[in-house]
């Protein structure tokens, strides 16, 4: 990092036009920067569910995650990442089988591009509360997955460890086979205070879970586990939303410093 550019990857979506989507290929080929599209917001906002255990509401959102793939593909990016849906527990094991199949039909599709395909592991009942999930779970979906299709990975997030009641050691040596691309951020995990849930505040947020001894952590462990490689480089990218009252630009900069000093401290 020391020395370098601060930024080599960006994560996009759609950018809601044909015109739109054309500027931003422009731009983004112009870059030098590896694209990553993240098809969350596809499935998020519309309330679509690749787990659904209704045929059709499945196959809705399956169509939903084939169309990111195409236009993620002439943005520029070589995949898409997406998370599972809400599930219930009486009904677990049948959520399980259908997020299987969605996931098989779109890296199917994906792998007719040349493309990847990554989950990302989401808490499982605190906010998305989706079905991956704890990472035995991703591990266990990430295992099945890999069977039958190579072009299937896992995105862990620091944000979510907490809300997961996991650690970055365990989760990072029980997915280790099976990541392909890296979060980091904060939450608040403490019900009643501002900020709970899966909302990506700032690092060091007050009654939040993590700052830079946690980010330390994480990239400890990464380079343990083998995930610096200078010659194929895997993404980390940083989730941070401002809160209602705070500015985006310095909010971005505190993010930089957190990393910087978390990085110079692992090299000590």
């Amino acid at each position: 990092m020391r020395g370098t550019i601060f930024f080599d990857a960006v994560e996009v979506k759609g950018y809601g036009s044909a015109e739109a989507n054309t500027e931003a290929k422009s731009l983004l080929a112009q870059s030098r920067l590896k694209v990553c599209y993240g098809a969350q917001p596809r499935l998020l906002g519309p309330g679509l569910n690749p787990n659904a255990l209704n045929e059709p509401a499945r196959l809705a959102a399956e169509k939903a995650l084939c169309e990111a793939v195409d236009e993620a593909e002439f943005l520029g990016a070589d995949g898409i990442a997406f998370l599972a849906g809400r599930w219930d527990e009486q009904t677990r094991e049948q959520a399980y089988a259908q997020l299987l199949k969605t996931t098989r039909s779109l890296c199917g599709y994906a792998a007719g591009r040349g493309m990847r395909v990554e989950l990302e592991v989401f808490d499982y009942d605190m906010d998305k509360a989706a079905l991956v999930g704890p990472a035995p779970l991703a591990a266990r979906f990430a295992a099945d997955m890999r069977t039958t299709h190579p072009n299937f990975g896992l995105l862990v997030d620091l944000s979510h460890f907490p809300t997961t009641y996991e650690t970055s050691r365990f989760v990072v040596r029980t997915l280790r086979p099976y990541i392909t691309h890296f979060h980091f951020g904060n939450a608040v995990v403490k019900p009643g205070c501002d900020g709970y849930g899966d909302l990506h505040p700032r690092l060091g947020y007050p009654n939040s879970a993590n700052d830079i001894p946690e980010l330390l952590d994480y990239l400890r462990v990464l380079r343990q586990e083998g995930f610096f490689d200078a010659q194929a480089p895997y993404v980390l990218s940083m989730e941070v939303t401002p809160r209602p009252d705070e500015d985006e630009q310095i909010v971005l900069a505190n993010t930089k410093r957190a990393l910087t000093r978390a990085w110079a401290l692992l090299e000590d």
